[in-house]
């Protein structure tokens, strides 16, 4: 299974600033993901036309579920997260992570009902502020994750604003997740044109196993947006899961060619 974080920036280019979203669609369709996790996705905004983002990434990929989050409000429209995936969502909600009168942000937590067994996904765009990232971590980590379904794996993945890497040693280490992203000199992923910072992180509990992590340079990738794509190729261990999640699987070890969201 292949998932794809990646703030796109609204589309607008991080050298030209220019706004060409089909720059940004043409960057996922060439990575091919399974699941596709996205920051900074306008809806009705002067800057980027009026568009309606959300809509022309469902129609791009034909993601069988999508969830979109509008954090920040504009006088017309506004800017959010967007996922969308190849399979069904079992439960989902989503979550403000706004601190006081920072700028608002959000999560947005998932059941996955993957062929390879259920996951939980959370995706989220973290503030600026040191601290305020490190209340963000602890409030969705102590209190919103589903209680029901803990048992499962989870991959929490997105723009973490985290460039000294302090979330790894402090909220995640204490509640068991271990950082995928690291040594952060693999993971430079801002900005696009001359990456010199990790922000774009990954971190993961429980029975999932990882074939490839990594950041996608490409030409397009540059200019397409002021990030890079974060990339994560990952299996659930379904045996390593509660014989009552036992389900059918389809192991993707050893199959044909990595098939994404289009069929």
């Amino acid at each position: 299974m292949r998932l794809v974080s990646y703030n796109i920036h609204k589309g607008i280019g991080g050298r030209d600033r220019r706004y060409r979203l089909e720059r940004v669609i043409g960057v996922l369709e060439a990575l091919n993901p399974d699941l596709i996790c996205l920051q900074e996705v306008d809806r009705d905004v002067r800057r980027t036309r009026h568009d309606d983002q959300p809509r022309r990434f469902v129609e791009a990929f034909r993601s069988a579920a999508h969830l979109y989050q509008l954090n920040v409000r504009l006088k017309a429209g506004g800017y959010g997260n967007l996922l969308l995936s190849r399979w069904p969502l079992n439960a989902h909600h989503q979550v403000s992570l706004r601190l006081a009168d920072r700028k608002p942000r959000g999560a947005q937590i998932a059941v996955v009902d993957s062929p390879e067994g259920p996951f939980h996904l959370v995706h989220w765009h973290l503030g600026l502020a040191e601290k305020e990232r490190h209340w963000q971590a602890r409030h969705l980590l102590d209190h919103h994750l589903f209680r029901e379904s803990a048992h499962l794996p989870t991959l929490i993945v997105g723009d973490f604003n985290d460039w000294r890497n302090t979330l790894a040693t402090g909220p995640f280490a204490s509640h068991g997740f271990r950082q995928l992203t690291h040594p952060r000199s693999r993971f430079r992923s801002f900005p696009a044109y001359l990456p010199l910072t990790a922000l774009d992180k990954a971190f993961a509990r429980g029975p999932l196993t990882f074939r490839q992590v990594r950041i996608a340079h490409s030409r397009l990738a540059r200019d397409a947006s002021d990030h890079l794509p974060l990339v994560i190729d990952f299996h659930v261990d379904h045996r390593a899961q509660p014989p009552a999640q036992a389900r059918p699987h389809h192991a993707r070890h050893g199959t044909p060619p990595h098939k994404g969201l289009n069929p």
